[in-house]
């Protein structure tokens, strides 16, 4: 099922995951403010979609998933604009991690820049074997804004991200695999069905045991861990009171395959 009400971005659910695709390909997907809005806007539609188990993010042509932001929109903006239009870009992009579906990046080519802390939004990273990675902002004298200097530690650590963020460079994405910025990397060719495959693989699951688990994942690494503890052990107890619960446990013992009501 397409949809066409958005300008800068492709809409389209799919044997239970929505596709949401960049398509600004003569601009190899750059980000401006519009088709930030969009992408936000998507991961929205598909997360209240109860025919959308999860959600798979990437970007149209063969070069680019998103190379960075659209540098013509930024280059004149003031020290005020600049700090302004990082928190716009830092709010929806949190938007995109906290969505209570799991959101995974199919990256098909470049993601550099705000590409690739679109990327770290993004709650799985699939990557073709000609995609590259990297946080070049350094180069035109500017640093990470779209949630870069923050994500990135997390994920692969400081002292990586120290250097990817220092020096600009570019990485591979078997680089990118080594260091746990991607999850894993398959031939460009087969991007697509292997995203759709994982996509549809976690569409089969409880998407309420999902949402908790995301809930306690993300929100779990800004508290210590004993507070994280007990977020967990709430969560879990939540989960007693759904039917996906009742339904999980009951098929398990009957020896069948489950199937959740998403409740």
């Amino acid at each position: 099922m397409a949809e066409t009400n958005f300008e800068n971005v492709l809409y389209e659910v799919e044997a239970g995951a929505a596709w949401i695709t960049v398509n600004r390909p003569d601009k190899l997907n750059a980000l401006n403010r519009r088709t930030v809005e969009e992408i936000v806007a998507a991961v929205r539609r598909a997360t209240d979609d109860d025919g959308v188990g999860s959600i798979v993010l990437t970007g149209s042509g063969a070069k680019a998933f998103v190379a960075g932001a659209d540098i013509g929109e930024m280059a004149e903006l003031s020290a005020e604009q600049g700090q302004e239009f990082a928190r716009f870009l830092q709010v929806s992009l949190d938007a995109i991690e906290g969505a209570r579906k799991p959101v995974i990046a199919a990256i098909n080519g470049f993601a550099l820049g705000g590409g690739c802390e679109l990327a770290m939004a993004c709650h799985v990273r699939i990557a073709s074997d000609n995609a590259k990675f990297g946080q070049p902002e350094v180069n035109l004298g500017l640093i990470p804004g779209a949630g870069g200097t923050q994500r990135l530690p997390r994920i692969v650590g400081r002292g990586r991200a120290l250097d990817l963020v220092l020096s600009g460079d570019i990485i591979d994405a078997q680089e990118a695999l080594r260091i746990g910025l991607a999850n894993r990397v398959v031939p460009a060719d087969d991007l697509r069905a292997a995203a759709a495959d994982y996509a549809k693989r976690l569409s089969g699951k409880s998407r309420v045991a999902q949402s908790r688990a995301l809930e306690a994942v993300l929100h779990g690494a800004d508290l210590s861990q004993s507070d994280a503890m007990h977020l967990e052990s709430s969560l879990f107890g939540l989960c007693f009171a759904t039917e996906d619960m009742r339904e999980g446990t009951s098929a398990f013992l009957a020896k069948r395959k489950p199937e959740f009501p998403g409740r």
